[in-house]
Formats: C-alpha cells, structure tokens, sequence
C-alpha cells in the first residue's frame, strides 16, 4: 500500500474517533441498538458472527461484488483469496467484542477484541466500506502478529 494512501486512512481513522466522542457517554446497549439497526451495521455483525460461527454461509451474502480484503501483509486482494487465505483462521477464533465504533454514511471503524480458541486476546481496528449495505472494502490493521490466529504465538 503507497504510503501517501495508508497516511490517508490514518488521518480518516484519527477524525472518526474525534467525532466519536458523542458516542463515548452512550450506553453499550444503545451502541448495540444503533449497530444491529442499519444495513450497515447488521452487515458488519454478520462479519464477525461469520467468524465466530465458522459460517462461510453468513459472511458471503454481505460481501459485495468486487469485495476487497486489505491488511498490513494483503493488498486488496480478491474475495477467492480472502477466502482461500484468510478464513481458515475462523476455526482459531472464539470470540470477538465490538469496543468501539463510528459509522459515517457508507463507511465505518471498528476495534475489536478478539480471543483465539486457545484463550489469547488480540485486537483490531478495522475499516468497512459499504454500497446498498454490503462490504465493498475491508481493511484490518493489526499489529506484528502478537496473538494473532496465524501468527504461531
């Protein structure tokens, strides 16, 4: 990824958690409320319960044509490799807590905690980019592999 276009979605990410500050005296449940009730909420749900639930069924509907996945070791690539290369992780993944969020129109930020299924804790922060409520992006940023599913730690 061109550095000019990673400094760009850091100064996105930095505005979006500015403006999330209104939801920061909302209660989890409300937050809960606000994420399951629009299109691109539930589609981000379907995300993460996709991965829980070991459910390629789950995730595929909400993944739009021309889906991308993006991360620190994948640029862009295809939803064919996305699956061939990242889902096996599913089957390492136990659980995963939305603790923050913003969602701006057809884009939204996410940090999560995730624990593997042998107890370790990892975190995200993810950026979604959706059209008539389906993933057309999905960009995970996570550290050196620290905890991480595929990391071997």
């Amino acid at each position: 990824m061109k550095r000019s276009a990673l400094f760009g979605k850091v100064l996105l990410v930095c505005m979006l958690l500015s403006c999330k500050a209104a939801f920061a005296q909302t209660p989890s449940s409300v937050q809960a409320t606000v994420l399951q009730n629009g299109s691109n909420g539930k589609a981000i749900m379907a995300y993460y319960t996709a991965f829980v639930n070991k459910d390629w069924n789950l995730i595929q509907p909400v993944l739009a044509d021309g889906f991308t996945f993006s991360s620190p070791v994948d640029d862009h690539i295809s939803v064919k490799t996305f699956k061939d290369k990242c889902w096996p992780n599913c089957y390492k993944m136990k659980k995963f807590e939305i603790t923050e969020f913003v969602i701006n129109g057809d884009e939204a930020f996410v940090i999560t905690n995730a624990w593997t299924t042998d107890g370790k804790l990892f975190r995200n922060s993810d950026c979604f980019k959706f059209k008539d409520g389906k993933i057309t992006a999905y960009e995970c940023f996570f550290g050196p592999g620290i905890n991480y599913p595929n990391s071997g730690k």
